[in-house]
């Protein structure tokens, strides 16, 4: 445990113990009582009864640790102290204060008190406690946690993180068994954002800075078992908040255009408007970005969020999300030359190539806080209907038919999603600028699908 945990850990026992040993007034009356007893039967208490009293020293103790403990948190660095001088100390406490509340003391009539062992839930966050995320002046880089990074966005953010901070500074994880290129290609851990202890476990033991969270299910999956998807999208969240607010991580947890509904602004949709999605997934991104800036203005917890627009990869599947035919297409076109789409050809959707995506968010983790003039933003780079990106992939593949059969559950979704992004805060606050505009992102997945089509094909 670092040196500024143990004062932290310490400085909250110290804050319990003020709480359980709020006797003073009681003592105060109890000493006034004993005294006029006593000076009734002709003796008297001597003046060291209170003086000495082992709630008093121990309140004066915790008194004294809390001033020591808040000097170190404004300090400009923490000074470590041993484990094994940290835990003698709360052992002692917690003795001293069930002797101090348990026994009379003075021989009068003991005073009744509830009393439990102190303890130090990993859950609990007291009202006026703070945070502090460590900077890059303590670490050479920060160390990443990835949840959910079997995704299309978390094998690509630890490819490009581990460019910059190392490969053993990034840690891949997930529940599914990663693909052999991927498990050999870096750190790879099992992890289930629904068990606290496991989660809190890896952080701890793999000295965790970073943690981004990526584990979702998507729209359209999320509608065909909402109970799933409300336990790992808000419970899983949950565990993510409380994990990162005890152990000062900044957190990174994205939203989306699904986080707003039929009653927002759609052409161009703003940072603050009305969200009132539709659907779980939208629900869920909401409940999000609004208890991420709750634990930020209330704990200190460096919250960052940003709100994606539909991302276009080459490098996996479509996994079930309403966008997912702008990358479907691509696969299609170059494998069977024929693409059914199932949103109408005049669906505009916000939409971004997966390397804007993955650099936005680098950069807006990267970004210094006071340049925030929010913790949710929005990020967009093109927007187009699937009868415009069907006649840019077919200047490049002329044969390439297209049909279109609804799904009126993705339609619906679709209808009530921004049509546009505004995200004028995003590159006035930090400098956001995408690269792949309709023309680019065509040209690079046809390159990308048709070489590994083309390989596939020979061997």
């Amino acid at each position: 445990m670092s040196g500024a945990d143990a004062i932290l850990q310490e400085d909250r026992a110290c804050r319990q113990l003020h709480q359980l040993l709020k006797t003073k007034q009681r003592q105060n009356s109890l000493f006034s009582v004993t005294n006029q007893g006593a000076k009734k039967q002709g003796t008297r208490v001597s003046s060291s009864f209170y003086k000495d009293h082992p709630a008093n020293y121990l309140e004066r103790a915790c008194v004294s640790q809390t001033k020591r403990s808040r000097a170190s948190e404004a300090a400009p660095s923490f000074i470590p102290i041993p484990v094994t001088v940290k835990m003698p100390f709360i052992r002692a406490f917690s003795k001293v204060a069930k002797q101090a509340l348990l026994s009379p003391g003075c021989g009068c009539q003991p005073i009744t008190v509830a009393v439990r062992t102190i303890s130090f839930s990993p859950r609990q966050v007291t009202s006026d406690a703070s945070f502090h995320s460590v900077s890059f002046s303590e670490t050479d880089h920060p160390k990443v946690l990835i949840t959910g990074g079997l995704g299309q966005l978390g094998v690509g953010l630890a490819t490009m993180l581990r460019k910059r901070f190392g490969n053993n500074n990034v840690i891949l994880s997930d529940i599914r068994k990663p693909p052999s290129h991927i498990f050999h290609s870096g750190p790879f851990i099992y992890s289930d954002i629904l068990d606290y202890k496991n989660l809190r476990e890896i952080v701890v033991n793999n000295r965790i800075t970073w943690l981004v969270h990526y584990s979702a299910l998507l729209s359209a999956v999320g509608e065909s078992n909402v109970a799933l998807a409300r336990d790992v999208n808000i419970t899983g969240l949950h565990n993510v908040l409380d994990i990162a607010a005890e152990h000062g991580l900044r957190l990174f947890v994205p939203s989306t255009i699904g986080a707003f509904g039929p009653t927002s602004p759609r052409n161009p949709t703003p940072d603050l408007c009305v969200q009132r999605p539709r659907t779980i997934y939208g629900v869920s991104k909401v409940h999000a970005e609004l208890m991420g800036e709750y634990y930020h203005h209330r704990y200190g917890l460096d919250f960052r969020c940003l709100r994606y627009p539909g991302i276009i990869s080459a490098d996996s599947q479509p996994g079930g999300g309403t966008t997912d035919y702008a990358v479907a297409i691509f696969h299609d076109a170059v494998k069977t030359g024929k693409f059914e789409c199932n949103l109408k050809p005049d669906t505009r959707l916000p939409m971004m190539y997966i390397d804007d995506c993955l650099r936005a968010t680098v950069e807006m983790m990267e970004a210094p806080a006071d340049t925030l003039s929010m913790r949710t933003y929005n990020i967009n780079a093109m927007s187009f209907t699937p009868e415009e990106l069907a006649q840019e992939v077919q200047k490049q593949l002329p044969d390439l038919e297209v049909t279109y059969d609804i799904d009126q559950v993705r339609q619906a979704i679709a209808d009530s999603w921004p049509m546009n992004f505004d995200d004028s805060n995003a590159r006035n606050d930090w400098g956001w600028k995408h690269d792949h505009d309709l023309p680019e992102l065509v040209q690079t997945m046809l390159n990308y699908i048709g070489s590994d089509s083309r390989i596939a094909k020979a061997n």
